[in-house]
């Protein structure tokens, strides 16, 4: 079992490589593995809404990882966000009368269950649940490393959700841009085959879906090349039309001024 020293090397270590959030999780699994020699770890993180939501786990869970989730107080795991406390249980785990037992987690058929809160700023943002298929005595010793690894984690794991929820909105913008940008292009488009073509809104609109289904293009790529269409069209229409000259100037050119000599 490693020492408080080691962990903090460790978690030193983690927190200065720049690791992802997914990445972080992955290595506080392999720390708590590491201190309590268990059979399986999950990690639930608190969402915006406040659930504990499942972000990680030790053996496979694809169906479940984020989402299962469980509102302060729900189980065990619940009861442990609610209250900022840690759970010890030995043997038995889902005798406990905080245990609820979730579908498709083989980890609620152990025996033992250790349960800790992931702290940052005085705040839980998150739970980390070690089992044992057999019964297991949780030492003080190894229940305080727990603890100091949940206090030394959860700040960078907060800082590191933020940040990903930060990259995520950043995206949601992005797309929403580019969705009234295609919209606004599509409007204008049909605008421009309406007036063509003599057609109604709704016409102009089916030709363009047609048009993009038939083409297999999207929407976007047909109404900016209607669009350019238009307006090279309309430079050409300029060009073609009659010059107005300026006073003293013939179409070949200005009209020539007597020699100085």
């Amino acid at each position: 079992m490693p020492s408080q020293i080691d962990l903090l090397h460790q978690v030193s270590k983690i927190i200065s490589s720049g690791s992802t959030l997914d990445q972080m999780l992955g290595e506080l699994i392999r720390l708590a593995v590491q201190v309590t020699n268990c059979d399986a770890c999950l990690i639930y993180l608190a969402d915006s809404a406040g659930e504990i939501v499942l972000r990680a786990s030790q053996l496979p869970h694809a169906g479940e990882i984020g989402h299962l989730r469980m509102h302060p107080g729900e189980g065990v795991t619940g009861w442990v966000a609610e209250h900022k406390s840690i759970v010890a249980l030995g043997s038995k785990a889902s005798t406990d009368k905080r245990f609820k037992r979730f579908p498709g987690l083989i980890e609620d058929t152990y025996e033992a269950f250790l349960s800790v809160p992931l702290v940052s700023g005085g705040n839980v943002i998150g739970v980390i649940n070690m089992h044992h298929k057999i019964p297991h005595a949780h030492t003080p010793e190894e229940i305080a490393l727990l603890s100091f690894l949940g206090e030394q984690m959860g700040g960078a794991i907060a800082k590191s959700d933020l940040a990903d929820e930060n990259v995520r909105l950043q995206e949601e913008n992005l797309d929403m841009k580019r969705q009234l940008e295609t919209r606004k292009l599509v409007e204008r488009a049909k605008g421009i085959l309406q007036h063509k073509h003599k057609l109604t809104e709704e016409e102009a609109y089916l030709r363009l879906r047609n048009e993009s289904r038939r083409l297999r293009r999207p929407m976007r790529d047909l109404a900016e090349a209607i669009i350019m269409s238009e307006e090279l069209s309309s430079k050409v229409d300029l060009r073609g039309e009659t010059r107005k000259f300026r006073p003293g100037e013939r179409e070949e050119g200005p009209v020539p001024t007597p020699d100085s000599n």
